[in-house]
């Protein structure tokens, strides 16, 4: 049997490439129904293996169903054994609207921390210590919101460092921020009910809460954050969602008026107000903001995230539910991951309770305030008096305005073949045309010489398409 071969120098045991190669041929149909295979014993000399290597690979084609026996006529391929080959399309890679892995591109990403800097010796630390000192139990099942070891010093952390006001049992862990947007849709939101949100705000955010049939209700943010002078009076909402302490993607801060405005609103329409509070860890001519649940604990859902502190990689996050939508959460929670991982939340609550985490956002505020510093100077240098830059006091991106600049998708098609990857204000937006100019830029995750390189080439790319710059 000529067409079966082995390979002696692979890892792949020998029963395993005979069986391997049979299956693939019958199910592309090379080897149709009803043909007939060689004995084992013919088969095994013809690949000078051992006859029981050959009798194991066909009695595991034979307990799937590839192959059947028939008494005193030997062994055969099996009728329905065949599948025809699907076409497979991966639109999103051949639209090439990200790359995931691209080391000549140089990525102004908001959102991404300094992944190099991850303290990852104490983590390590204690998360051996958990491993080998903690009771067995730990590696059974957890309870949907999570270990009580983790809500409980994440509450009394929240309370001290954002002016929080919860108990433990008002803390449901979550697998990032994106699971909590989740699960407040499907707490709150039914066909077509509205949901007010800032404009703009993050496109995934609009995405989630649209698949969930939320029906979007656009307020336009200023320099202060949402226009609650504009919150619609003939609507009734089922949340509005907003990010007060540091407005993504513009960088505001919405000021303690139109907080009371905006509770006043949700305690007059009966909804709740959604404040996700994503990056406000970081801000830099001031300590943090207080949070917005801090005001009105019954009619706030807070939503944070460890993503920006610390790593994506943890798949982290928390919600804070008023008491009437915890039990309802909670059974949300179960059905769609049964917990988060037990081991990670020990740690983490462990590397909280000891001070780490604090230690660690101190020491990388001093790391991004002079990266932002550095990116402002570049941008400066670069582009002079013919560029604004917004929301730079807090986070991991700022807002750069170019004068007379239209950033299209043939320009930022353009602007990535010159080596760098840019982010507009646009791709955030519900009512479209009101930021053509405006670029998101991450600093958290490059090193001042990305930085200047970067945006160099930025500089480059538009000296090719605007005369200004020549």
């Amino acid at each position: 049997m000529a067409w079966l071969t082995i390979d002696r120098s692979q890892k792949i045991p020998l029963i395993r490439q005979i069986y391997k190669q049979l299956r693939t041929k019958i199910l592309n149909g090379e080897l149709p129904a009803g043909y007939r295979l060689p004995s084992t014993r013919q088969l095994a000399e013809e690949l000078e293996v051992s006859r029981n290597v050959v009798l194991e690979a066909y009695e595991q084609l034979l307990a799937e169903g590839f192959i059947e026996g028939r008494q005193g006529a030997g062994t055969f391929v099996a009728a329905g054994a065949y599948l025809k080959k699907a076409e497979i399309i991966f639109p999103f890679l051949l639209e090439n609207n990200y790359q995931l892995k691209d080391d000549d591109i140089i990525d102004f990403r908001s959102g991404l921390p300094a992944l190099d800097l991850f303290p990852r010796k104490q983590w390590g630390n204690l998360a051996k210590r958990i491993s080998i000192e903690t009771d067995h139990l730990i590696f059974g099942y957890g309870s949907p919101e999570g270990r009580v070891e983790l809500r409980t010093v994440l509450a009394d952390y929240l309370l001290r460092t954002r002016g929080v006001e919860c108990q433990p049992d008002q803390l449901i862990i979550t697998s990032g921020a994106t699971q909590a947007f989740t699960l407040v849709s499907k707490l709150l939101l039914s066909q077509n009910k509205k949901v007010i949100l800032e404009d703009p705000i993050t496109h995934e955010i609009q995405t989630i809460f649209q698949s969930y049939g939320g029906s979007l209700c656009p307020i336009k943010v200023d320099e202060h954050g949402i226009d609650t002078n504009q919150l619609p009076q003939d609507v009734n909402p089922a949340f509005g969602f907003v990010t007060p302490s540091h407005q993504f993607p513009m960088g505001s801060t919405l000021p303690i008026q139109r907080r009371i405005r905006l509770i006043e609103y949700a305690r007059k329409m009966d909804c709740y107000i959604v404040e996700d509070d994503y990056d406000s860890e970081f801000r830099y001519e001031s300590p943090p903001i207080s949070s917005l649940q801090g005001l009105d604990p019954e009619r706030t859902i807070y939503i944070g995230t460890f993503s920006k502190i610390l790593s994506p990689a943890l798949r982290l996050g928390y919600l804070i539910l008023p008491p009437t939508l915890i039990k309802r959460c909670r059974e949300l929670k179960y059905f769609s991951d049964l917990h988060a991982p037990s081991l990670d939340q020990l740690t983490l609550a462990l590397f909280i309770k000891e001070g780490y985490l604090e230690k660690h956002v101190f020491r990388m505020k001093k790391v991004y305030r002079k990266r932002r510093d550095f990116l402002k100077e570049c941008l400066h240098n670069e582009f002079g008096n013919s560029i604004k830059i917004h929301g730079d006091s807090t986070g991991l991106h700022l807002v750069a305005e170019f004068e007379g600049v239209h950033f299209t998708d043939n320009l930022l098609s353009h602007i990535h073949d010159n080596g760098i990857k840019v982010y507009p204000v646009e791709l955030h937006t519900m009512n479209k045309g009101l930021y053509p100019n405006y670029l998101i830029l991450g600093f958290g995750h490059l090193e001042e010489d990305k930085i200047k390189d970067g945006i160099t080439l930025l500089k480059r790319a538009l000296e090719k398409t605007h005369k200004k710059w020549n």
